[in-house]
């Protein structure tokens, strides 16, 4: 069964998954620290008493700088409007797009020259000095919740600064045009199957991409430059982590799935096809996610050609979805992954700046991750939703009568001959993943050349999941991401899927009766779960590690996945 998987156009938050742009932190206190003073912030969320001060009351610098953030968030508040429009309602004529095109290239302009005038730098820095005074005495009379939030953003701030700025305009000019010419000739090598042709561009991507992480990470030669690529997706997680994290994956995953594949006892997929009116596959969607607590006072559901999740605020979140009219699994799954992503960005703080913004990518995948396997994949999700969707597909000539239990086995069947990741099930996902991500970090790394990339491709597809690849086009061809020099981007898809079983596995322990709760429908408390755990922090914590640690009492730990698939899949398959 295919996996649902979007790229997240978080646009209004500043992070373009369109342009693969992300926010990063800058780690100058200890993770120990932040967690204590991020926990303080979060805890005094009430209004300071009268006695004290904010920050932003004492410091001048700060007040004015945050003001100056709060115009670029509005600015990317207004870029997102048009795009939404742009994929879901304008339009198609070319020039239609050409003029939205340049409406949105304005915007961007704009944004971009408030974001690097050298005048945000120096209040940064003067707001800092304020700060470090401060912290230095008694405190002033300033509230201490408020000088933490302080500390951290200005933290963040400075970082997100000092990467943008670095960067020569030239270069900055060179990358656009790279992205643009790179992603046409991809485009053209995928329909016609011709890696040769598309090879002399990528080399550029991963040319470009290396110079920026270059430029990015300064003189600190500590940090390699696949670490630099990956922290602007998933910050404070370097890939001598995710090495850890990734081997233990795949040394159980592979003679497992050789297990699974084995077993003769695979579910039947007869009741995933028919003919589903395409009016009622979107009814059924929209009950079911509002009921699971995507806000549609906040936000709303359309239709587009790629599922996304774009939001304009806070209280404008907007997710669509695709259907088809010869299956029923699809649509839904993908309105209940986007309803996770959207959830995320529905419960963020409502500062506008980017404190108050998804920590990282790899935590955005685990609240989509979280309600379409861990909900809307269990046993206990089609007791609730079997009567709905019989009463919606169970009409004239089109029988769908089937159990709870057929229609659970048949969305989680495995299909051992996929090569395509974004269709892969949830059992061999995790492998395309690590293979992407051994790929790039070897070339980036300077031990794989560009041009051997789709023999090294077919090598791991048949030593990790046993497939023949035929031709590039269904092989190392697949993806969009490096054409967008998106290098590092890939990990962040498993290491979500990692954190999503973490986090199921401690919100059982808060709330036992959670299977119980949703056989019948009532997610609230699982939501507010969330919410308290993974939603309103945004960016206080450092990484993806620090977050678990401080909300959960353990770092990412794998175990958690590998756990949740044994079990699942050894029962389903009837395998010991």
């Amino acid at each position: 069964m295919k996996f649902i998987q979007c790229f997240i156009a978080l646009s209004a938050r500043q992070v373009f998954i369109s342009a693969f742009v992300a926010q990063r932190s800058f780690a100058s206190t200890t993770a120990a620290t932040t967690t204590a003073q991020m926990t303080a912030t979060t805890n005094a969320a009430t209004d300071c008493a009268a006695s004290t001060l904010k920050f932003e009351e004492h410091s001048k610098s700060y007040s004015d700088l945050l003001e100056r953030l709060r115009e670029i968030t509005h600015l990317n508040h207004a870029s997102a409007v048009l795009n939404y429009d742009r994929q879901v309602f304008m339009p198609q004529s070319d020039r239609t797009s050409a003029s939205r095109g340049k409406q949105m290239a304005v915007l961007a302009t704009i944004a971009h020259e408030k974001a690097t005038d050298p005048k945000i730098g120096d209040l940064i820095d003067a707001a800092t000095k304020d700060l470090n005074e401060l912290l230095g005495t008694s405190e002033g009379g300033v509230d201490a919740a408020s000088l933490a939030t302080a500390q951290r953003v200005l933290e963040l701030e400075k970082d997100s600064y000092t990467k943008t700025t670095c960067i020569p305009k030239e270069m900055a000019a060179r990358k656009a045009a790279l992205e643009a010419s790179a992603n046409h000739a991809w485009v053209k090598a995928r329909q016609n199957n011709d890696y040769a042709s598309f090879a002399p561009s990528l080399k550029d991507c991963f040319d470009t991409a290396k110079e920026i992480a270059s430029l990015q990470r300064g003189d600190n030669t500590d940090i390699s430059l696949y670490s630099t690529m990956l922290d602007q997706f998933e910050m404070g997680m370097p890939a001598s982590r995710i090495d850890e994290l990734f081997a233990q994956v795949q040394s159980t995953l592979v003679p497992f799935i050789a297990q699974i594949r084995a077993s003769e006892n695979a579910p039947s997929l007869e009741a995933l096809s028919g003919k589903f009116n395409i009016d009622a596959q979107k009814d059924v969607c929209q009950k079911i996610v509002t009921r699971m607590g995507f806000d549609e006072g906040h936000g709303r559901i359309d239709v587009s050609v790629h599922p996304f999740t774009m939001s304009l605020s806070a209280s404008d979140v907007r997710i669509t979805s695709r259907f088809s009219d010869d299956e029923w699994y699809q649509g839904l799954m993908g309105t209940i992954h986007e309803g996770g992503h959207a959830m995320y960005e529905q419960n963020l703080g409502p500062t506008e700046l980017n404190l108050d913004s998804a920590l990282s990518m790899g935590v955005h995948e685990s609240q989509s991750l979280f309600w379409e396997r861990h909900v809307g994949k269990s046993r206990a999700f089609y007791e609730f939703a079997r009567p709905l969707l019989v009463e919606a597909f169970h009409k004239d000539d089109n029988k769908f009568d089937y159990s709870a239990e057929e229609l659970y086995a048949a969305v989680n069947a495995v299909d051992f001959n996929n090569l395509i990741r974004v269709e892969a099930d949830e059992l061999t996902y995790p492998l395309h993943v690590i293979l992407r991500y051994n790929i790039e970090r070897d070339v980036v790394a300077g031990k794989l050349d560009v041009a051997d990339i789709p023999a090294r491709w077919n090598a791991d597809m048949k030593s990790l999941l046993d497939i023949d690849v035929k031709d590039d086009s269904n092989g190392c061809l697949q993806d969009i991401h490096w054409s967008f020099l998106a290098i590092g981007y890939f990990p962040t898809y498993l290491l979500g899927a990692m954190m999503a079983a973490q986090l199921e596995h401690y919100c059982k322990t808060d709330i036992p009766d959670m299977d119980d709760k949703i056989k019948v429908g009532e997610f609230e408390e699982i939501k507010q779960w969330l919410t308290k755990r993974v939603h309103v922090h945004g960016k206080r914590y450092k990484s993806l590690d620090d977050l678990l640690l401080a909300e959960v009492g353990e770092k990412l730990n794998p175990d958690y996945f590998l756990n949740y698939l044994g079990d699942k899949y050894r029962d389903l398959y009837k395998v010991k």
